[in-house]
Protein backbone atom coordinates (compact mmCIF):
# COMPACT_ATOMS: atom_id res chain seq x y z
CA UNK A 1 0.00 0.00 0.00
CA UNK A 2 1.30 3.40 -1.11
CA UNK A 3 2.17 5.70 2.06
CA UNK A 4 -0.42 8.26 2.86
CA UNK A 5 0.20 11.92 2.35
CA UNK A 6 0.03 12.40 5.86
CA UNK A 7 3.14 9.39 6.18
CA UNK A 8 4.98 11.32 3.34
CA UNK A 9 5.24 15.00 5.68
CA UNK A 10 5.76 12.80 8.42
CA UNK A 11 9.00 11.28 6.60
CA UNK A 12 10.11 14.55 5.14
CA UNK A 13 10.05 15.91 8.19
CA UNK A 14 13.18 12.87 9.71
CA UNK A 15 14.62 13.44 5.80
CA UNK A 16 14.11 17.14 4.68
CA UNK A 17 11.71 18.27 2.33
CA UNK A 18 13.28 15.76 -0.31
CA UNK A 19 10.74 14.11 -3.32
CA UNK A 20 8.24 12.03 -3.17
CA UNK A 21 7.79 8.73 -5.57
CA UNK A 22 6.40 10.44 -9.14
CA UNK A 23 2.43 9.71 -9.64
CA UNK A 24 1.36 8.36 -13.12
CA UNK A 25 -0.41 10.57 -15.10
CA UNK A 26 -4.42 9.54 -15.80
CA UNK A 27 -6.18 10.80 -18.67
CA UNK A 28 -5.86 11.91 -22.26
CA UNK A 29 -2.68 12.68 -22.25
CA UNK A 30 -1.63 9.19 -21.71
CA UNK A 31 1.81 9.56 -19.67
CA UNK A 32 3.63 11.61 -22.22
CA UNK A 33 3.57 14.37 -19.30
CA UNK A 34 6.04 15.02 -16.70
CA UNK A 35 5.19 12.89 -13.44
CA UNK A 36 3.79 14.97 -10.51
CA UNK A 37 6.15 14.96 -7.96
CA UNK A 38 6.93 17.13 -4.57
CA UNK A 39 9.30 18.97 -6.46
CA UNK A 40 7.28 19.91 -9.44
CA UNK A 41 4.77 21.39 -7.14
CA UNK A 42 7.01 23.05 -5.09
CA UNK A 43 8.78 24.47 -8.56
CA UNK A 44 5.27 25.18 -9.72
CA UNK A 45 4.26 26.98 -6.37
CA UNK A 46 7.72 28.95 -6.33
CA UNK A 47 6.53 30.25 -9.56
CA UNK A 48 3.04 31.40 -9.28
CA UNK A 49 4.10 33.49 -5.98
CA UNK A 50 7.29 34.78 -8.35
CA UNK A 51 4.42 36.18 -11.08
CA UNK A 52 1.48 36.84 -9.46
CA UNK A 53 2.30 36.91 -5.45
CA UNK A 54 1.22 34.69 -2.68
CA UNK A 55 -2.56 35.79 -2.70
CA UNK A 56 -2.69 33.42 -5.86
CA UNK A 57 -1.59 30.35 -5.33
CA UNK A 58 -3.82 27.82 -4.44
CA UNK A 59 -4.00 23.75 -4.63
CA UNK A 60 -6.28 24.49 -7.90
CA UNK A 61 -4.43 27.00 -8.99
CA UNK A 62 -0.92 25.03 -9.21
CA UNK A 63 -2.84 22.05 -10.45
CA UNK A 64 -4.09 24.10 -13.51
CA UNK A 65 -0.51 24.84 -13.49
CA UNK A 66 0.85 21.30 -13.82
CA UNK A 67 -1.94 20.75 -16.40
CA UNK A 68 -4.08 18.11 -13.65
CA UNK A 69 -6.18 18.08 -11.16
CA UNK A 70 -6.08 19.20 -7.59
CA UNK A 71 -6.62 15.32 -6.09
CA UNK A 72 -3.24 14.13 -7.78
CA UNK A 73 -1.62 17.18 -5.63
CA UNK A 74 -3.17 15.34 -2.39
CA UNK A 75 -1.02 12.20 -3.35
CA UNK A 76 2.05 14.24 -2.20
CA UNK A 77 1.08 17.03 0.32
CA UNK A 78 -1.56 17.19 2.87
CA UNK A 79 -3.05 20.69 2.36
CA UNK A 80 -2.36 24.20 1.51
CA UNK A 81 -0.44 24.53 5.06
CA UNK A 82 1.22 21.37 4.12
CA UNK A 83 2.39 23.39 1.19
CA UNK A 84 3.20 26.33 2.52
CA UNK A 85 5.26 24.37 4.78
CA UNK A 86 7.31 23.32 2.23
CA UNK A 87 7.99 26.31 0.51
CA UNK A 88 9.58 27.85 3.51
CA UNK A 89 11.49 25.02 4.14
CA UNK A 90 13.44 25.42 0.50
CA UNK A 91 13.70 28.66 1.12
CA UNK A 92 15.81 28.25 4.74
CA UNK A 93 17.28 25.35 2.89
CA UNK A 94 19.30 28.33 0.72
CA UNK A 95 20.63 30.39 3.93
CA UNK A 96 24.04 29.79 4.61
CA UNK A 97 24.37 30.07 8.17
CA UNK A 98 28.27 30.34 9.56
CA UNK A 99 29.97 29.12 12.03
CA UNK A 100 29.42 30.77 15.39
CA UNK A 101 31.79 33.20 16.39
CA UNK A 102 32.12 34.99 19.43
CA UNK A 103 33.61 37.66 18.16
CA UNK A 104 30.99 38.62 15.05
CA UNK A 105 27.69 36.97 16.35
CA UNK A 106 26.46 40.99 16.24
CA UNK A 107 26.67 40.27 12.08
CA UNK A 108 26.41 36.59 11.70
CA UNK A 109 23.23 37.05 12.94
CA UNK A 110 22.15 40.11 11.05
CA UNK A 111 22.77 38.40 7.92
CA UNK A 112 21.01 35.49 8.55
CA UNK A 113 18.13 38.12 8.97
CA UNK A 114 19.06 39.42 5.60
CA UNK A 115 19.22 36.39 3.81
CA UNK A 116 15.63 35.47 5.06
CA UNK A 117 14.37 38.49 4.17
CA UNK A 118 15.74 38.80 0.43
CA UNK A 119 14.48 35.14 0.29
CA UNK A 120 10.92 36.55 1.61
CA UNK A 121 11.14 39.60 -1.05
CA UNK A 122 11.44 37.36 -4.02
CA UNK A 123 8.34 35.84 -3.54
CA UNK A 124 5.82 38.52 -2.42
CA UNK A 125 4.03 38.01 0.28
CA UNK A 126 5.01 34.42 1.05
CA UNK A 127 6.32 35.08 4.33
CA UNK A 128 2.51 35.44 5.30
CA UNK A 129 3.11 31.51 4.80
CA UNK A 130 5.74 31.50 7.92
CA UNK A 131 2.86 33.05 10.49
CA UNK A 132 1.30 31.33 13.04
CA UNK A 133 2.81 27.88 12.26
CA UNK A 134 5.36 25.85 14.90
CA UNK A 135 8.15 24.86 13.11
CA UNK A 136 8.70 21.80 12.60
CA UNK A 137 10.02 20.92 8.92
CA UNK A 138 13.87 20.01 9.17
CA UNK A 139 14.80 22.72 6.50
CA UNK A 140 12.82 25.74 8.92
CA UNK A 141 14.57 24.08 12.00
CA UNK A 142 17.83 24.24 10.79
CA UNK A 143 17.78 27.90 10.58
CA UNK A 144 16.91 28.31 13.75
CA UNK A 145 19.01 26.07 15.41
CA UNK A 146 21.89 28.31 13.50
CA UNK A 147 20.82 31.49 14.82
CA UNK A 148 20.34 29.67 18.45
CA UNK A 149 23.80 28.59 18.14
CA UNK A 150 25.27 32.08 17.69
CA UNK A 151 23.54 33.68 20.03
CA UNK A 152 24.71 31.19 22.79
CA UNK A 153 28.33 31.96 21.48
CA UNK A 154 27.79 35.54 21.67
CA UNK A 155 27.27 34.66 25.12
CA UNK A 156 23.32 35.70 25.06
CA UNK A 157 21.12 33.60 27.93
CA UNK A 158 19.48 30.42 26.23
CA UNK A 159 15.76 32.01 27.51
CA UNK A 160 16.65 35.10 26.16
CA UNK A 161 17.95 33.82 23.00
CA UNK A 162 15.36 31.37 22.23
CA UNK A 163 12.72 34.68 22.87
CA UNK A 164 14.92 36.29 20.46
CA UNK A 165 14.86 34.11 17.49
CA UNK A 166 11.16 33.81 17.54
CA UNK A 167 10.96 38.17 17.86
CA UNK A 168 13.39 38.37 14.76
CA UNK A 169 12.18 35.74 12.25
CA UNK A 170 8.66 37.56 13.34
CA UNK A 171 9.83 40.91 12.18
CA UNK A 172 11.91 39.72 9.21
CA UNK A 173 8.31 38.09 7.91
CA UNK A 174 6.29 41.25 9.04
CA UNK A 175 8.68 43.03 7.26
CA UNK A 176 9.06 41.86 4.07
CA UNK A 177 5.39 41.46 4.25
CA UNK A 178 5.05 45.36 4.54
CA UNK A 179 7.21 45.48 1.28
CA UNK A 180 5.40 43.11 -0.34
CA UNK A 181 2.01 45.00 0.43
CA UNK A 182 3.43 48.42 -1.02
CA UNK A 183 5.06 47.57 -3.61
CA UNK A 184 1.78 45.89 -4.80
CA UNK A 185 0.12 48.73 -4.42
CA UNK A 186 2.41 51.06 -6.12
CA UNK A 187 1.63 48.48 -9.40
CA UNK A 188 -1.67 49.45 -9.71
CA UNK A 189 -2.41 51.93 -12.60
CA UNK A 190 -3.87 54.69 -10.10
CA UNK A 191 -1.41 53.90 -7.64
CA UNK A 192 -3.38 56.58 -5.40
CA UNK A 193 -1.95 54.60 -1.66
CA UNK A 194 1.21 55.38 -2.15
CA UNK A 195 2.49 59.01 -1.35
CA UNK A 196 5.77 60.35 -1.84
CA UNK A 197 8.03 61.10 0.99
CA UNK A 198 7.74 65.21 -0.05
CA UNK A 199 3.66 64.35 -0.12
CA UNK A 200 4.09 62.93 3.40
CA UNK A 201 5.85 66.32 4.68
CA UNK A 202 3.48 68.31 3.05
CA UNK A 203 1.16 66.34 4.90
CA UNK A 204 2.84 66.88 8.19
CA UNK A 205 3.48 70.37 7.53
CA UNK A 206 -0.30 71.07 7.24
CA UNK A 207 -0.83 69.20 10.91
CA UNK A 208 -2.67 71.36 13.25
CA UNK A 209 -0.88 72.45 16.29
CA UNK A 210 -2.24 69.76 18.50
CA UNK A 211 0.70 67.57 16.68
CA UNK A 212 3.75 69.67 17.93
CA UNK A 213 6.22 66.83 18.01
CA UNK A 214 5.23 65.42 14.81
CA UNK A 215 5.44 68.91 12.52
CA UNK A 216 8.40 70.26 14.00
CA UNK A 217 10.51 65.93 13.61
CA UNK A 218 8.45 65.53 10.17
CA UNK A 219 12.10 65.09 8.27
CA UNK A 220 12.98 62.47 10.79
CA UNK A 221 9.95 60.85 11.09
CA UNK A 222 9.83 60.21 7.01
CA UNK A 223 13.31 59.56 6.57
CA UNK A 224 15.17 56.06 5.37
CA UNK A 225 15.19 54.44 2.84
CA UNK A 226 15.86 50.93 1.33
CA UNK A 227 16.43 48.89 3.71
CA UNK A 228 17.29 51.42 6.55
CA UNK A 229 14.75 50.81 8.61
CA UNK A 230 15.18 46.93 8.94
CA UNK A 231 19.26 47.91 9.50
CA UNK A 232 18.11 49.63 12.62
CA UNK A 233 15.32 47.30 14.31
CA UNK A 234 17.61 44.51 13.92
CA UNK A 235 20.77 46.59 15.71
CA UNK A 236 18.14 47.46 17.96
CA UNK A 237 17.02 43.96 18.88
CA UNK A 238 20.66 42.69 18.63
CA UNK A 239 22.01 45.73 20.66
CA UNK A 240 19.15 44.82 23.36
CA UNK A 241 20.33 41.42 23.41
CA UNK A 242 24.37 42.44 23.96
CA UNK A 243 23.47 44.79 27.28
CA UNK A 244 21.41 42.04 28.70
CA UNK A 245 24.16 39.47 27.93
CA UNK A 246 26.76 41.67 29.27
CA UNK A 247 24.64 42.47 32.57
CA UNK A 248 24.03 38.85 33.44
CA UNK A 249 28.04 38.48 33.40
CA UNK A 250 28.24 41.09 35.63
CA UNK A 251 25.98 39.86 38.15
Amino acid sequence: MSPTPQQRRAARHQLGTGSSAPAARRGPSGGTKKPITVEAIISTAFGIVEKEGYQALTMRRVATALETGPSSLYAHVVNKEDLDELLIGRLCAAIDLPEPDPATWRQQITGVCTQLRDRYLRYPGISRAAFAVAPSNLDTLRVSEGMLAILLAGGIDPQAAAWAIDSLMLYVGAYSLEISLVDQQRSRSDGSWVVSRDELLRRYAALPGTFPHSKRYAAEITAGTGHDRFDFTIGLMIDGLAVSAAGARRV
